[in-house]
């Protein structure tokens, strides 16, 4: 018997083109796809994988073996869609993921409205950034997950997901108390050009975003502070250690001393619902998203 996380490494090898290719989907190190890969040569008493320069390719029996492979793991979310579909109703476990403000805006609501209207599903949400939500969904470890992207900074979902939009979420400039442009009904970035950002760490998408988007306005920005948690951020501006910007979705309530003003070019994250594309059929994958968007439009009033 196969090993089905083995043979979604090989996959995923076959669709990239790369090891790289397939960790990087995967999000997961090219030593464990090696790992996995010397583990299902060892069960298959064949080589898959063969070098090829810097690089690898996929043998006559990798080859052959990848496309059972990718037939398999789309036969078993074809499978379980299936079942859901006959029984006709929302029932069972269901995975759930978000990055942390979804899941404090968003999921109170939309969990309560679940078990009420489908008392049988057994929904079960984990806090996750996208870039851990992501592979998760692919491996079949998270049946839903949210995740966002800006206006001017797109995610790209790998093949085989389908999504919709929730929301777009507003973000503001937050400010300390006192500063020149507290109470102003609105502010430009170019405004603030000179003073220091608290931002998310370096690395993670939000950060990237941010940079991008004072560089487009001519900002070199001056960090002085990172931290990945919203509400960090706030407590450090509200001590007078920095400016920030803020999403309005879970912000909760903001600390004292501290000044929200709308960006004149509105600032704006995108929240999207994904899940496999073979899942589509599912009763408990509409539900949630049903439940998702009605969450949704209670936020946006």
């Amino acid at each position: 018997m196969f090993n089905l996380e083995r043979l979604r490494v090989l996959h995923e090898i076959s669709v990239h083109g790369t090891v790289g290719g397939a960790a990087e989907a995967l999000y997961v190190t090219t030593s464990a796809i090696s790992q996995q890969m010397a583990k299902l040569e060892r069960e298959t008493g064949q080589r898959l994988l063969s070098r090829s320069g810097r690089g690898v390719r996929l043998t006559d029996a990798g080859r052959l073996l990848a496309a059972h492979a990718g037939k398999v793991l789309s036969l078993l979310e074809v499978a379980q869609s299936d079942l859901e579909a006959h029984r006709g109703e929302a029932a069972g476990e269901l995975l759930l993921s978000a990055f942390p403000t979804a899941a404090r805006g968003l999921f109170p609501a939309a969990l309560n409205r679940l078990r009420h209207e489908h008392p049988l599903l057994r929904p079960r949400l984990t806090e996750a950034e996208a870039e851990v939500a992501l592979p998760r969904l692919l491996r079949g470890g998270t049946d839903l997950a949210i995740v966002l992207d800006w206006r001017n900074r797109t995610l790209t979902l790998p093949a085989g997901l389908c999504s919709t939009p929730l929301l777009e979420d507003p973000v503001d400039l937050a400010v300390p108390e006192g500063h020149p442009v507290a109470g102003r009904r609105r502010v430009e970035l170019t405004e603030v050009a000179e003073e220091e950002w608290i931002s998310w760490p370096e690395g993670e998408f939000c950060h990237e975003w941010l940079m991008s988007t004072l560089r487009a306005e001519g900002i070199e920005p001056r960090l002085s502070h990172t931290a990945a948690e919203h509400h960090t951020q706030l407590v450090l501006v509200a001590a007078g250690l920095g400016i920030a910007v803020t999403p309005r979705l879970g912000r909760g309530p903001v600390p004292r001393g501290v000044a929200l003003v709308p960006v004149h070019h509105t600032l704006r994250r995108r929240i999207y619902a994904v899940w496999r594309q073979d899942a589509d059929r599912r009763p408990s994958i509409r539900a949630a998203v049903s439940a998702l968007e009605k969450a949704a439009l209670e936020v946006t009033g």
